[in-house]
């Protein structure tokens, strides 16, 4: 008997351990089988739409409508802003073709100081010097530095064309006629740059003030407001504010974006200038 005890008993402490972890994990076990449904409907039942109203149900229309309008207001955006980049390398292509005639121009300015030379005045040299004119501004005309206008001005020989002067001096006025044209195309190229700015930047801010609707729609509907009409709430907050950057001046101003001055205009006062 003594021998069965002492072989039973050293065994009794873990054997009672082991009953008792065993207990504690079916224990667990059923608390987690009863806890999980539970869980489960609570989270169901948070995943489940909350029912929105009819004022809500407009709201969401109306903010899917203004987010439509918000991506066509950008599409427009991105046009107007390519638009804007073409008339500014238009603008530096008229500035470079002015340079060119104005340099062209320096150094028969620089010969006009010298005594003209002394030719006869006969029908033949006058003959001689009309047609000289004639090739110049037809030659001109081909390269296209002289509109047909002009052109048709010289071959009339009116609007300051003579053709009795010195081909000297002709050559000199048809000079100054390109770079007078060149001119005027530069600036009326800077006022169109300017227009398509200010266009650019309209078109974005319709494009901000659109996308800034449609998202208080969404919250307006989604997370309405205490003791109050939703729409009216809304439309109370709906117009936009001005911001310093939108343009508010005439087509013409010389301002520029973030109020710093413009190439396009200081090209075109250096021009004036010279």
């Amino acid at each position: 008997m003594k021998t069965v005890l002492s072989l039973v008993l050293p065994d009794m402490p873990r054997a009672a351990a082991i009953w008792i972890v065993l207990l504690l994990l079916g224990l667990a076990a059923m608390v987690a089988l009863v806890v999980q449904p539970a869980r489960s409907r609570r989270a169901e039942a948070a995943d489940e739409p909350v029912p929105l109203d009819d004022e809500q149900q407009d709201l969401l229309r109306y903010a899917d409508e203004v987010a439509v309008a918000a991506d066509r207001a950008a599409a427009t955006a991105r046009q107007a802003r390519e638009a804007w980049s073409a008339a500014q390398d238009e603008v530096e292509s008229a500035w470079q073709a002015y340079r060119a005639a104005e340099k062209a121009l320096e150094p028969v300015r620089a010969a006009a100081a010298l005594p003209a030379p002394c030719t006869p005045q006969t029908p033949a040299e006058y003959a001689d010097r009309e047609r000289y004119l004639h090739r110049a501004v037809i030659a001109a005309h081909w390269r296209g530095e002289l509109s047909v206008s002009r052109l048709t001005d010289a071959l009339a020989h009116r609007a300051g064309w003579d053709p009795r002067l010195h081909p000297f001096d002709q050559e000199r006025h048809l000079l100054q006629v390109i770079r007078d044209d060149l001119l005027a195309g530069h600036q009326a190229a800077a006022e169109r740059e300017r227009a398509a700015w200010q266009q650019a930047e309209r078109s974005a801010e319709a494009a901000r003030s659109l996308r800034a609707e449609a998202a208080r729609a969404t919250a307006r509907a989604t997370r309405p407001a205490r003791g109050g009409d939703l729409m009216a709430e809304l439309l109370a907050t709906a117009a936009p504010e001005p911001t310093a950057g939108t343009p508010s001046g005439p087509v013409g101003a010389p301002s520029g974006p973030a109020g710093t001055s413009r190439p396009a205009a200081g090209r075109l006062r250096a021009a004036r200038a010279g």
